[in-house]
């Protein structure tokens, strides 16, 4: 299995991010590359050595050109002339988590929701600790936008690449009042 990678520059620091052959989008990460490697070897899409997993060798590829339309997207998402992504995409994880992931992408750009909301979308209202779970999770970060999940008491909780970049999101999308310097 081949993924195409590339990594650029945003204001919240390096984006890295992983296309399938088709182009659909299977991981993204603050940070650099190696960011992105631990990403997908979460996922079990990449072992720790790129060695065999199951009946695939994993290899990763930087290929601008495969990932441009990622790259475009996302900086248009920080511009702010973005709003909605168009992308494929191919997350990796189990019924529950994709059912979660879904939900994920039907929280409007600048709307926050807790982790209790979203278990009550999925029709399993007892299972926000679950919901969080899944949540932190999510192997395509800010495209499938896990950083407007917060706390029921409105807490920026459990963000995988820090509260810091979490609030820069949110402050972006106009959701919570931007900190004084």
């Amino acid at each position: 299995m081949t993924f195409y990678t590339d990594t650029f520059p945003t204001p919240c620091g390096p984006f890295s991010v992983a296309v399938t052959t088709t182009g659909a989008v299977t991981a993204t990460a603050f940070g650099k590359p190696q960011a992105l490697r631990k990403r997908l070897q979460k996922c079990h899409l990449l072992s720790d050595t790129q060695s065999e997993i199951g009946d695939f060798k994993c290899h990763l590829i930087g290929d601008i050109d495969r990932t441009a339309i990622v790259r475009n997207q996302v900086l248009e998402y920080f511009s702010g002339t973005r709003k909605n992504f168009k992308l494929k995409l191919a997350p990796a994880g189990t019924r529950f988590q994709q059912s979660v992931w879904t939900a994920l992408q039907d929280i409007p750009f600048g709307k926050t929701v807790s982790y209790g909301q979203i278990a009550k979308r999925i029709k399993l209202p007892s299972a926000a600790r679950a919901v969080g779970r899944a949540n932190s999770t999510n192997p395509i970060c800010l495209i499938v936008p896990c950083h407007r999940v917060i706390g029921a008491d409105g807490s920026l909780t459990g963000f995988a690449f820090g509260a810091k970049i979490k609030r820069a999101l949110l402050e972006l999308e106009g959701s919570i009042r931007p900190t004084a310097v």
